[in-house]
């Protein structure tokens, strides 16, 4: 992966990380939607993926404050998804609560370029169906996704997700087993981390420290933005990242 920096990527701004961390999320969801052969619909205000009855519905929302006719288009989508429905505004700037779908905030968070310590346990860059099966497995259990079971390898992650621009899987290994799992993105001189799991029968064990810090090192030269969950929010702090704004997600299952 060759990553490209400006003077304008050394000093990133808190108040843009919103917008960094929205085009980073379309850019690793359209590369997810690529994989997986589902309908990838670009529009100015949002991207979404329209997947099967098991992936659902994803849309990233890319401006503050949809109007009504996007908003609309937005509606129409859900209606028709036929699977779960999962919207991600990081402006927290546009209500979908007509959908009638549960809803929550988690910060966007920030990460200056910069070395990390080196993790104490094995961290790789994930090259084969092997591993990137093993790391599905790792984030399916991590993440609860029901959505997901039972496993199918190469649903959640095809072969084809690491060969897209700009997007890398790791995993951590506790006697050479795939304790954890993350996937980081590199989007227009930004890297963004999604689906940083660890099994429920690793946790407690550092896992979740050691494959962020072991992802981190190959983003030394890079900001790194993130969307934090309550318990994941004190390890990323840890790590040198700032919470920048609430991000809105809404979800249907």
């Amino acid at each position: 992966m060759t990553i490209e920096i400006s003077d304008a990527d050394a000093a990133p701004a808190l108040h843009d990380a919103p917008r960094r961390q929205a085009g980073n999320s379309a850019a690793f969801w359209a590369a997810t939607g690529i994989a997986r052969g589902h309908e990838v619909i670009r529009r100015p205000g949002y991207l979404a993926v329209a997947g099967d009855a098991r992936a659902g519905l994803r849309v990233l929302i890319q401006e503050p404050g949809l109007d009504a006719d996007t908003v609309a288009e937005i509606t129409a989508l859900a209606h028709r998804a036929s699977g779960p429905v999962d919207a991600e505004d990081p402006f927290s700037a546009t209500d979908l609560s007509h959908l009638g779908m549960r809803h929550w905030q988690m910060p966007v968070m920030l990460r200056p370029a910069g070395p990390a310590a080196a993790p104490t346990m094995d961290v790789t860059r994930v090259r084969d169906s092997a591993d990137l099966y093993a790391a599905e497995q790792a984030v399916i259990a991590g993440f609860e996704l029901a959505r997901f079971e039972p496993h199918r390898p190469g649903e959640m992650f095809p072969p084809s997700l690491i060969t897209q621009p700009g997007v890398d899987v790791f995993v951590a290994r506790i006697d050479g087993e795939v304790a954890g799992a993350c996937v980081t993105v590199v989007h227009e001189g930004y890297g963004s981390h999604y689906w940083v799991g660890t099994p429920p029968a690793f946790r407690s064990r550092g896992v979740g420290r050691a494959v962020m810090l072991g992802s981190l090192a190959h983003l030394a030269r890079v900001p790194v933005t993130l969307t934090a969950s309550r318990l994941g929010r004190p390890l990323y702090e840890s790590l040198g990242f700032t919470a920048a704004t609430p991000s809105t997600w809404w979800s249907r299952r």
